[in-house]
């Protein structure tokens, strides 16, 4: 509790400073994956996609980010352990900030797109396992989150396999493509709003005490999904297409068709990512802004100080536009050859998984639901289209951010209480 009295503004500011690292990490990587497909597919480049992820992301995580967050991510651990002991939770979450933050910059250089979501659980897990109780982490949950691992990309790679093969029937290989481009691409994009929306509504909207009932939610979703379409089927015929009946010609002109759907989808992503997982950052921050101001009383959900939300921002549009081009990279170029129908059935697959996963309590992370729906893809075309040793490098990343995050939150929440002279 002398910490608290004593240290209070100072482990205020650290926290902080460390929950604007890991806001930065998550630019630096997760963003970059919901960007990647849009760079990859050439809908956008590379700077259209850091603008757009700018003001969307930032949109999503400042308007629809959370006015009240849980104070313990995904209930990973129990708080009961903490409560003689807030000091430890402080120090903790600090730990398990930097140390995601760290493990995210570190994956970012290397072009891995690992999960943000599992760079911080795993962090918490290790502090607390080590320097609380083993007792005190639900083990039960970090073995869904492990499942996770195949049951998230198997889902999203099925429903983006679908979506591609049913573009291909209906436009790809049909005798008048760029006709049927036209008739079919507004369906598609009044699914990729209704979808989105979705995403947004069921994720986001509830953080703003906006929270709407299951019927609302859907007619929303359902009104701006079809309001999209209409705009989208102006925005097609404004577009200026080659006459040309060779079919390498045709081929391009329907791509023109999905490069706009592109488009759509990538600011409806950006919206709905930043409004879902800055709580990564934000989290633990306003755990520690609450315990501390609170005198050392936990609460299970923390009011967010004014300040707390922008940061948050902040942090993943500095990350996303610093350090985030190499993961677009590897997303967008390195795992398959994508075009903007492949990059559009990619991202509206790993929408849809979102939207399952939220509806089933399923743990989820962004970015394996979006490599797994570009797998899916890749697959559409044959294992040859797959670069299989990108894969296998991803697959690898992901076996070791949960432990990569356990073993520097433990390094630092040690060097933490040695600084701070806490037994």
């Amino acid at each position: 509790m002398e910490l608290l009295q004593n240290y209070g503004t100072t482990l205020i500011l650290l926290a902080a400073a460390v929950g604007f690292i890991m806001a930065w990490g998550i630019g630096a990587n997760d963003v970059a994956n919901a960007m990647g497909t849009s760079v990859g597919s050439k809908a956008l480049t590379i700077k259209q996609a850091i603008i757009i992820a700018m003001i969307f992301e930032f949109a999503g995580a400042y308007l629809a980010g959370g006015e009240v967050t849980s104070t313990i991510r995904k209930g990973i651990i129990d708080s009961a352990f903490f409560v003689d002991k807030p000091d430890y939770l402080v120090l903790g979450m600090i730990a398990s900030l930097f140390a995601a933050g760290i493990w995210l910059a570190l994956a970012s250089w290397l072009g891995w797109p690992v999960s943000t979501t599992h760079s911080i659980i795993g962090a918490i897990i290790g502090f607390t396992a080590t320097g609380v109780s083993m007792d005190a982490v639900s083990w039960g949950k970090v073995g869904g989150i492990v499942g996770s691992w195949v049951v998230t990309p198997a889902i999203s790679g099925i429903i983006a396999y679908l979506i591609f093969m049913s573009a291909q029937k209906l436009i790809f290989s049909t005798d008048k493509p760029l006709e049927n481009a036209k008739r079919y691409v507004p369906f598609y994009m009044a699914l990729a709003g209704f979808v989105m929306s979705l995403v947004t509504i069921k994720k986001g909207l509830k953080h703003v005490g906006m929270e709407l009932s299951t019927l609302n939610g859907y007619l929303l979703a359902i009104a701006i999904g079809i309001l999209l379409a209409a705009l989208g089927k102006l925005w097609i015929k404004r577009v200026h297409y080659s006459e040309s009946h060779d079919a390498d010609l045709q081929t391009a002109n329907v791509e023109k068709v999905f490069a706009i759907l592109m488009v759509v989808t990538a600011c409806c992503m950006a919206f709905a990512h930043g409004s879902n997982d800055v709580a990564n950052a934000i989290g633990p921050l306003a755990a520690v802004v609450s315990v501390v101001n609170s005198g050392g009383e936990i609460n299970s959900s923390s009011t967010l100080a004014p300040w707390i939300l922008p940061l948050g921002g902040l942090g993943i549009v500095a990350g996303l536009a610093l350090f985030g081009h190499r993961v677009i990279k590897t997303i967008g170029q390195g795992i398959t050859h994508l075009t903007p129908s492949r990059g559009f059935a990619a991202e509206l697959a790993a929408a849809c998984t979102v939207v399952i996963a939220s509806g089933t309590g399923l743990p989820i992370s962004t970015t394996q639901t979006l490599v797994g729906a570009v797998l899916g893809v890749g697959m559409a075309r044959g294992v040859s289209a797959l670069n299989l040793g990108i894969v296998r490098n991803i697959v690898v990343s992901w076996v070791i951010t949960l432990p990569a995050g356990a073993i520097l939150s433990v390094i630092f929440f040690y060097l933490l209480k040695g600084v701070f002279n806490v037994a």
